[in-house]
């Protein structure tokens, strides 16, 4: 791997940022993402997509939240999940997302907030890499267990630096104690080959 492609050294990649900031990489890294990626040995889509199946049905309505090119909601699709929709809030990510034609509707959405979604629309949510340091920030987990469909089941990652910054399994350990969700599954395996990095695979059920 070169400094100068893969994953975007020049920018620290798993720590808090502003969210223009985060755009701007995301923008900068969406023509060589999946190489890089594929490089890289990325593997937690497809663990969430492995770890899911015990849970939920393969034809279950499945919103990709924070889907980025795709690459999660082809792991979704690998896996036999058949009814998935995607959304990102950056745009050049959706551009290659589009490409695959793997998502039964795709949108952008804004940063905050889970646009064009009803609150109990969607039965799955899966978020692969971005409930986390860099992406979005610890409370995401909060607005997405609010847009769940009651019963439903979420299916996320904490990498290895999100799960040491410890304001993520914060605002999750305030959710559990509050009755909102229950643990399912929590598995650390491997996130990225080359930078070496786990991550913690978790599946909730809102309750």
């Amino acid at each position: 791997m070169t400094q100068d492609r893969n994953l975007p050294t020049k920018f620290p990649l798993w720590v808090p940022r502003p969210v223009e900031e985060t755009l701007e990489i995301y923008a900068d890294w969406a023509s060589h993402y999946d190489e890089d990626l594929a490089e890289a040995g990325y593997d937690t889509p497809r663990r969430i997509a492995a770890a899911l199946k015990p849970y939920v049905q393969l034809n279950d309505r499945i919103l990709d939240f924070g889907c980025g090119t795709g690459l999660s909601g082809l792991a979704l699709q690998n896996a036999g999940f058949t009814n998935i929709d995607g959304l990102d809030i950056s745009a050049p990510m959706l551009e290659k997302a589009r490409a695959r034609a793997l998502y039964t509707n795709l949108w952008q959405g804004r940063p905050g907030e889970i646009t064009g979604v009803t609150e109990g629309q969607y039965s799955v949510i899966i978020a692969a890499g971005v409930v986390s340091l860099g992406a979005a920030p610890p409370e995401t987990l909060s607005l997405i267990i609010d847009h769940l469909k009651p019963g439903g089941v979420i299916g996320l990652s904490f990498n290895d630096p999100t799960v040491a910054h410890g304001s993520y399994d914060a605002v999750l350990t305030t959710e559990i104690n509050q009755g909102r969700v229950e643990l399912m599954y929590r598995e650390n395996g491997l996130h990225l080959r080359e930078p070496p990095m786990g991550s913690d695979v978790l599946i909730l059920r809102r309750l």
